[in-house]
C-alpha cells in the first residue's frame, strides 16, 4: 500500500527508471476494501499484479479509480435485486500524485489526475498501481463523474471512461516519466491507448512491412499513415469476450462527436471495422501478440476472428491469496516455500488424509458462519455442500441446478446435500436479474426440503470462504462461451472438487474421477441433456463418493491440488506472457 505521507512525486519515482511494461485493465481486484472491480477480469488483473510482485516483473498498472465501485447488492422480498453504488475512499489506501493531464472529450479538456496504489510482493518488490481520476475541481460536474462507477451509465458514458483509460493513461504515464516500450491490453476497454500512440507515431518513407504479415495486416500498414508497423509492435492485446456482442462497439456518430479530431474518419473504420467501432477489432489490427486466456477460448476466438494469429495462455490465479488459512498452514509444514513456487503442490498428492481432511472442515465452518451471518441460515457441518457462484448472466445458466426441481428433491431424499449461490447481475442486464429472482423463487418453493441460500452481495471476502468452504464446486456455463473462468482453480487450490461443464479452462484440468467430473461433453447440449447429466453425476457419483467412500472422496481432494493447483496458477502464467509476449 502507498503511504500518503511520503513526497508525492518521489513516490513513483522509484518506479520510472525500470517498469517499461504497462497493464491496462478497466478494473482491478486489489484488496475487498478496494471497489475497483466487477468480476472475474479484475480478479485476474490483481492476481497479475501480485504475481508480478512476486516474480519481480518491470510491470506498471494502469486502471480507474471507480470511487462509486461497481454494485452493491441487494434482494428485496420478492428476491429481485436492488442496485446499489458501492462507494469507496481511495485516500487511507493510495497516494494522489502532482501530475495531471488533460484528454479531449466533445470539444473540452477533461483533467485527470493519478493515485498511486503499491502491489508489494514477499520479497518487498514493488509493482505500481495508477488509478485515474476526473473528480477534480477543473472538470465541469458530468466530467468529474466519468470515474465514479464501474461499467456504469450508457454507451457515451462507458466511451468517455475508456478515453479516460486508453489515452488518459498512456498520457498519464508520459508525464509521470515511464518510457514505456509495451502495452498489455486487458480485454478491448484499453484499445483507444493504440490510437493515441498511433498519433504519436507517423509512418516513416522507409516504412518496412512485418515478416509474413496477414492480409489485412498489410492493408493496414499500406493504406494508414502512420506508423502501424511500430505500434503493433508495441502492443498485446488479451481477449476474454468469445462472443461479438459481448464486445465494446460505438457509433461512428458517437465516436465523432466525443472525438472529432481523433483520426480521419476512414481511418477510424480500417481500424475499426465498418458498420461500429470496435474496441476489440481496434486491438486485433494493432497488437503484434494476441491471445486467448484458454487453450478452447483461443480455439473459439480464431472462428470468430479469422485473419488473426490469436495465441492461447490460460488463466491462474494467485495461490497465496486464494488459499485458505488451514490450507496454508498445511502447505507450509508439507510443502515449504510453495507460496513463492506454486508448481510445488504438484506434491500434495501426498499429503495425509487426516489433515486434508481436518484443513477443509475448519474452512467449511468458517464458511458456514459466513452463511449464517449473511442470511441467517445454519447449514450442516456433516452434509455435503454445493456452491455456485459467479457474474449472474444468461451464458452461465444460473438456473440450471433448478431445471427439474422434482428430481432434485428425490435426489436429496437419498443422498441429502445444501446448497449455497452468489453472484451480481450487471444493472442492464435483464436475464441476469430475472435469473436471480427465478433463484430466489426456487428457494422459497423447496425451502420444506432442500437447505438452499443466497449469499448477496459477492465480493473478495466471500469468495475466499466460498472457493474453501465448499465441498463441490459447480459451475453450468454454456459452451462455447466460457472464455476460462477462475473460481474453481480457486476451488481446487482449498481441495473443493469441481463438477463442471469442460469449457474454458476446465477442458484442459479435468481428468474424470480424478481432479473432478464434467458435465457434458462441453460441446453444444441443451439445458435439458445438461441438466440430466448434472442430476446422474449427482446421485450416481458425487453423493455415494462423499457418504460412503470418504478415502476415495479425500483421494480426489489430493488429486484435484496435485493436478490443478501446481499449474492454474498466475506465476505459471506470467512466466507465459513474459516469455512469449513480452520478450519477443
Amino acid at each position: 500500500m502507498a503511504s500518503p505521507g511520503l513526497p508525492r512525486m518521489s513516490l513513483v519515482s522509484a518506479f520510472v527508471r525500470n517498469r517499461h511494461i504497462a497493464y491496462f485493465s478497466m478494473e482491478i481486484a486489489l484488496r475487498p476494501e478496494i471497489h475497483t472491480y466487477a468480476g472475474g477480469l479484475g480478479v485476474l488483473a490483481g492476481d497479475t499484479a501480485r504475481a508480478c510482485a512476486a516474480l519481480e516483473l518491470p510491470l506498471v498498472f494502469v486502471t480507474l479509480v471507480s470511487r462509486e465501485g461497481y454494485l452493491g447488492q441487494e434482494i428485496d422480498p420478492q428476491g429481485r435485486q436492488i442496485d446499489r453504488p458501492d462507494p469507496w475512499d481511495p485516500e487511507p489506501w493510495a497516494s494522489p500524485l502532482l501530475a495531471k493531464v488533460a484528454v479531449p472529450i466533445e470539444g473540452r479538456e477533461v483533467w485527470v489526475r493519478p493515485w498511486l496504489y503499491v502491489v508489494e510482493g514477499p520479497s518487498h518488490y514493488a509493482v505500481p498501481v495508477i488509478m485515474l481520476d476526473t473528480d477534480l475541481k477543473e472538470n465541469a460536474p458530468e466530467d468529474r463523474q466519468i470515474t465514479h462507477r464501474l461499467y456504469g451509465g450508457d454507451q457515451a458514458y462507458r466511451l468517455r471512461q475508456e478515453i479516460v483509460l486508453g489515452i488518459g493513461g498512456v498520457r498519464v504515464l508520459t508525464a509521470l516519466g515511464f518510457e514505456i516500450h509495451t502495452y498489455h491490453l486487458n480485454e478491448g476497454h484499453a484499445a483507444l491507448l493504440c490510437l493515441e500512440l498511433l498519433r504519436r507515431h507517423h509512418r516513416p518513407a522507409d516504412a518496412f512491412l512485418p515478416d509474413e504479415p496477414s492480409e489485412r495486416v498489410r492493408e493496414l500498414c499500406m493504406a494508414c499513415p502512420y506508423d502501424v508497423v511500430r505500434v503493433r509492435e508495441m502492443c498485446v492485446f488479451t481477449t476474454h469476450t468469445p462472443v461479438e456482442a459481448g464486445q465494446d462497439r460505438f457509433p461512428y456518430a458517437l465516436i465523432e462527436r466525443t472525438l472529432p479530431d481523433l483520426m480521419e474518419p476512414d481511418q477510424l473504420r480500417l481500424l475499426g471495422g465498418d458498420d461500429a467501432f470496435n474496441m476489440t477489432r481496434v486491438a486485433l489490427n494493432l497488437s503484434s501478440y494476441v491471445n486467448g486466456v484458454a487453450e478452447r477460448h483461443a480455439e473459439t476466438s480464431r472462428r470468430l476472428f479469422p485473419g488473426y494469429r490469436i495465441h492461447a495462455i490460460t488463466n491462474g490465479i494467485d495461490a497465496a491469496t486464494w488459499t485458505c488459512p488451514s490450507f496454508a498452514r498445511l502447505y507450509q509444514v508439507h510443502i515449504p516455500h510453495w507460496q513463492h513456487e506454486p508448481e510445488l503442490l504438484v506434491r500434495a498428492d501426498r499429503l495425509p488424509d487426516d489433515a486434508v481432511w481436518s484443513a477443509h472442515q475448519e474452512a467449511k465452518r468458517s464458511l458456514l458462519d459466513r452463511i449464517e451471518q449473511r442470511t441467517g441460515l445454519r447449514m450442516d457441518l456433516e452434509v455435503p455442500l454445493i456452491a455456485a457462484a459467479r457474474r449472474m448472466t444468461g451464458y452461465k445458466r444460473p438456473v440450471l441446478l433448478f431445471e427439474d426441481p422434482g428430481r432434485l428433491v428425490a435426489i436429496h431424499r437419498r443422498y441429502p446435500f445444501q446448497i449455497v449461490l452468489a453472484g451480481k447481475a450487471h444493472p442492464n442486464d435483464k436475464t441476469g436479474k430475472r435469473a436471480i429472482e427465478q433463484i430466489h423463487r426456487h428457494i422459497a418453493e423447496l425451502s420444506g426440503d432442500l437447505q438452499i441460500a443466497f449469499v448477496p452481495n459477492y465480493e473478495m471476502e466471500l469468495a475466499r470462504d466460498l472457493v474453501s468452504g465448499a465441498d463441490v464446486w459447480l459451475n453450468t456455463p454454456l459452451p462455447p462461451l466460457e472464455a476460462s473462468g477462475t473460481s474453481g482453480m480457486k476451488a481446487a487450490l482449498n481441495g473443493v472438487l469441481n463438477l463442471s461443464v469442460p469449457d474454458g479452462w476446465w477442458q484442459e484440468a479435468l481428468i474424470e474421477d480424478e481432479t473432478g467430473w464434467a458435465i457434458g461433453d462441453g460441446q453444444t447440449s441443451g439445458a435439458d441433456d445438461d441438466a440430466a447429466t448434472l442430476y446422474d453425476k449427482f446421485e450416481h457419483k458425487v453423493l455415494p463418493m462423499y457418504y460412503g467412500d470418504h478415502a476415495n472422496w479425500i483421494r480426489m481432494m489430493r488429486e484435484s491440488i496435485s493436478k490443478i493447483a501446481y499449474y492454474f496458477n498466475s506465476h505459471r502464467m506470467m512466466r507465459r506472457y513474459a516469455a512469449e509476449a513480452y520478450l519477443r
